[in-house]
């Protein structure tokens, strides 16, 4: 049985707003669930004009709101970010709201530029302090002691489950010295895939959370009836990477059917590798790629990032991969 999920950024596109790319998350939320996809997450990034899911435990909530049996969550809380009592009072309303159905991905980045860092009022050495900070939110979401003086209300006693998330050597490590599920980005960072899973399998010491050892895998998705249409739908996001690394992000652009004439070599060579793990093509290319993947690498569970400019498009993406993942099962 092949588990999958979603990985969503809320994008916004050119010509729209922040409204509809909100509404949109929620209807992919939607069709995710009637396609028994496992959980859909959102991502904590600030300061980007192409992204609405800064609030990220409000969009959980909306997203939570308008589904009933998919669990929603963080890919990631970046957790440098806030104070862990902040994060434990969030996710112990929502996990009060919504029981049995939240997740907690934790990132160690920032999720954005030294300025904005500094707006959000966290200290420059918060992103050393990470593993205390998870033990400190750990410690929240467990039962109150006697005579404790601070407490998570709501929070305390629901253990919600906490993931780590990564695409480095370090999380892959700490995830497994605190027997903690752990999800590696290769949706974006690719090239420490297999060095952190193969770390994280061989390090795992069993927790109260978890016995044995748990990895999942972001990666980017482009489906569409021929693959023709889905690298022309991808062009968005290579536009995006290309933006980004030019320090000019913004809003998720149109597709590009002469991407080769707007960008350099340069530039559209860094963008392939960054999203070398993908996904690409046809129906029957997806459920290739999907397996070739899922047999390299020995995930438990895969992950889909599929930022597509037209909303029904997107749709149809993730349609194509839940008939792929369920042909596989079957076939298993």
């Amino acid at each position: 049985m092949i588990t999958y999920s979603m990985l969503d950024l809320a994008p916004i596109v050119q010509g729209s707003s922040a409204r509809q790319a909100l509404l949109n998350a929620r209807s992919l939320a939607q069709e995710a669930e009637r396609l028994g996809y496992q959980r859909f997450w959102l991502a904590e990034h600030h300061n980007m004009t192409g992204i609405a899911s800064a609030a990220t435990a409000v969009v959980i909530g909306f997203v939570a709101e308008g589904t009933q049996t998919i669990r929603v969550g963080s890919g990631g809380i970046m957790l440098p970010n806030h104070a862990p009592l902040m994060v434990a009072e969030q996710f112990g309303t929502l996990a009060s709201l919504y029981p049995g159905r939240i997740d907690l991905g934790l990132g160690r980045a920032p999720g954005t530029d030294s300025q904005t860092m500094q707006a959000l009022r966290r200290y420059q050495d918060s992103v050393d302090q990470f593993p205390r900070d998870v033990q400190e939110l750990q410690y929240y979401f467990r039962a109150a002691q006697p005579g404790q003086a601070v407490r998570a209300v709501p929070g305390e006693g629901l253990e919600v489950p906490l993931w780590l998330l990564g695409s480095s050597l370090f999380s892959a490590q700490l995830a497994a010295a605190m027997g903690l599920p752990f999800a590696f980005a290769a949706h974006f960072a690719p090239d420490h895939l297999a060095q952190a899973l193969d770390l994280y399998r061989s390090r795992f010491r069993p927790s109260e959370q978890l016995s044995a050892p748990y990895c999942m895998a972001a990666i980017p998705l482009y489906a569409a009836d021929s693959e023709q249409e889905a690298r022309l739908l991808m062009s968005s996001v290579q536009q995006q990477f290309v933006a980004l690394r030019r320090g000019t992000p913004g809003p998720l652009k149109p597709p590009l059917a002469d991407i080769q004439q707007h960008y350099s070599a340069g530039e559209l060579g860094a963008a392939a590798h960054a999203l070398r793990e993908a996904v690409i093509g046809n129906p029957e290319q997806v459920q290739a790629g999907i397996q070739a993947f899922i047999h390299r690498t020995g995930v438990d569970e895969i992950m889909f990032s599929s930022h597509i400019f037209e909303h029904q498009k997107r749709l149809r993406s993730i349609q194509i991969a839940a008939q792929a993942c369920c042909a596989l099962s079957n076939a298993a």
